[in-house]
Parts: structure tokens; C-alpha cells; sequence
């Protein structure tokens, strides 16, 4: 899609978010309404969005987004690194739900129910009912650059080489995320935000909610990869995605496995043995069609190397 804002390499942008869970495009102010929500800024983009902006005549399924955004420099075969800086709540709340046939044992739910967390900012916790506190730790489900044109359009819910929905909660502020570049200026794109999520993303959906991303955008020249992949201050985050979740688990170790050899200086063999003893490996989501593993590779475990990271 055309871009809708350029910035310059090495710029910081600021990018506004929404989440629409429990919210119809019938009548976007029938939810806030029934649970007693305030319309405020986030809630009126959304009644906004829904009231003038219409639904894809292409009948693919997906996120409400914001971008693509155009960085200057970016062309194929670059690598765009993504510091995340600062992830902002844009309202009080947020919206898990359940219904039947969604998630991992959708078979099991009979009927629909929206469970609308308030967040203590003191605390930094949300819950909807008393004797529950749930840390709120918020990141964003989608984070992408736009997949190789030859694939044309696609859906935003399975994830892929580009980002894309990856329900990584790792990607918090503090973090970085590096992306394959396909299309020139990267284009990339943002959304489907979450106050909170477990491993796994049981129900389908996490603490869905509106936020703001502040993030400095970096070109880099010097990596070419295939696959996205994280870094924190103590972690390499590396990604395994197949529609198999077995399938997805090897993906992730066959990455790891290559990265701590390519990277580290070991032979295959030994970088095996470390990830079968010192890396510890997770359900991203099992939810979104293309399911996710996360190989977590600390960073304390190499000695003898240093991996100078950025301030936030």
C-alpha cells in the first residue's frame, strides 16, 4: 500500500494505535456505553474509523493498522532495525474476550463474553474482578515491514519472515526488533496492541488495547537476513513460525542453532548442545493460523563476547 508518512533514516516517529475488540462496526458506541466506558481520545478514533472507513472489499481477514510508513535509504536486501524507546497506554483499559470456536479450545466455549480490564497505574496491573492483578506490560502484536510484493495481498494474522503478527510479548520498551527489508523504503506497520499476554495467547486474543509507539528507526546496511528476529538488553530473541507447532518448535531451534554458530563462533554441533542446555524455548502464540516458538538465548552465557546495546 502507498505509504502514509516518510521519515528519514535514524529518525524517531511517534505512532498512534487502535484495538477494536468488543467494539461493532453496527454500533461502535453500543460497547462503551454497555460497560460503562468513557469516550475518550482512543475510543473516538475508533467510532471514527468504523463510521467512515470501509471495510476491505477483498474479504481478507486482519488487524486495524496503522502505516505503511516510508524510511528513506531502506531498499531490499537491508535489514531495518526497530528500537523501541517508549510504549504509551492511550486509555484505562483494555479488552480480552472468548467466544466459540476461537483460540486453542474454542470447542469448548458456548457463548461470547468480553472481559474489560481497568489498569491500577500505580501498581501497573490490570484486572476485571477483585482478588486479580495481572502486570501490564504492554507491546505490540504486529510489527512489520510489508511482505515481498510477489506474494500480493495478504491477511495480517499469520506472521511470516516480515514480522507481522507475531504476539511476541517480549517486545516491550527497551527492545529491538530487525527486520528483512523486501520493498523499497521497508514500509512498515504497526498495530494490534496488547497491555498484557501470556505465552501462548490462549483465548485468542491478549489484553487488547490502544497504544502509542515511539520508536527510532534505524537502516542498517551491514545485516542481511531472511527472518525477523529481537534483541534485549540480556536476550537474542529468534523465531520459528510454521502452521505445525512441532514444525514451528524445529524452525526455531534450526534458527537458533544457526545463529549462535554463525554469530558466536561455534560449530553446529556445539551450538546445539548450548541451545539444548542453556537456551530456553517458548509458545510465541498458537492462535494466529502460523503459529510461533521463541528461542530465548541469554546473552550471559558467552563470556568471553560483548554485545554493547543502546541506552533508552
Amino acid at each position: 500500500m502507498p505509504p502514509i508518512a516518510t521519515i528519514k533514516d535514524g529518525d524517531i516517529a511517534e505512532i498512534q494505535t487502535v484495538n477494536t475488540t468488543g467494539v461493532t462496526r453496527k454500533d461502535p458506541e453500543a460497547f462503551y456505553k454497555a460497560n460503562n466506558l468513557p469516550i475518550d481520545e482512543q475510543a473516538q478514533d475508533i467510532i471514527n474509523i468504523y463510521k467512515n472507513v470501509k471495510p476491505e472489499p477483498s474479504g481478507l481477514s486482519g488487524h486495524l493498522l496503522t502505516g505503511p510508513i516510508y524510511i528513506e535509504g531502506a531498499e531490499p536486501g537491508d535489514t531495518l532495525e526497530v528500537r523501541i524507546l517508549d510504549i504509551i497506554l492511550r486509555s484505562g483499559y483494555g479488552v480480552n474476550a472468548v467466544w466459540p470456536k476461537g483460540g486453542d479450545i474454542g470447542d469448548e466455549v458456548k457463548t461470547r463474553e468480553n472481559f474489560v480490564y481497568k489498569y491500577d497505574k500505580k501498581k501497573k496491573t490490570a484486572t476485571f474482578k477483585e482478588g486479580l492483578e495481572i502486570p501490564v506490560k504492554p507491546f505490540f502484536g504486529v510489527m512489520a515491514v510489508s511482505p515481498p510484493p510477489e506474494k500480493g495481498r495478504v491477511s495480517s494474522i499469520p506472521p511470516g519472515p516480515h514480522g507481522g503478527n507475531m504476539d511476541l510479548k517480549h517486545l516491550v520498551k527497551g527492545t529491538t526488533l530487525f527486520l528483512p527489508v523486501t520493498n523499497k523504503g521497508a514500509l512498515f506497520t504497526t498495530g494490534d496492541c496488547h497491555a498484557a499476554q501470556g505465552t501462548g495467547e490462549i483465548s485468542g486474543v491478549a489484553i487488547e488495547a490502544s497504544l502509542t509507539l515511539i520508536a527510532k528507526f534505524i537502516v542498517r546496511k551491514d545485516k542481511n537476513i531472511t527472518h525477523v528476529y529481537a534483541e534485549s538488553p540480556t536476550h537474542f530473541i529468534i523465531l520459528g513460525l510454521d502452521p505445525d507447532l512441532s514444525k514451528a518448535m524445529k524452525n526455531a531451534a534450526l534458527n537458533a542453532v544457526n545463529f549462535i554458530k554463525d554469530n558466536m563462533g561455534y560449530t553446529f554441533n556445539e551450538a546445539l548442545s548450548i541451545c539444548s542446555t542453556g537456551v530456553d524455548f517458548e509458545v510465541t502464540q498458537a492462535v494466529d493460523q502460523t503459529l510461533g516458538v521463541n528461542a530465548m538465548i541469554p546473552k550471559s552465557i558467552f563470556t568471553n563476547k560483548k554485545f554493547p546495546y543502546w541506552e533508552s
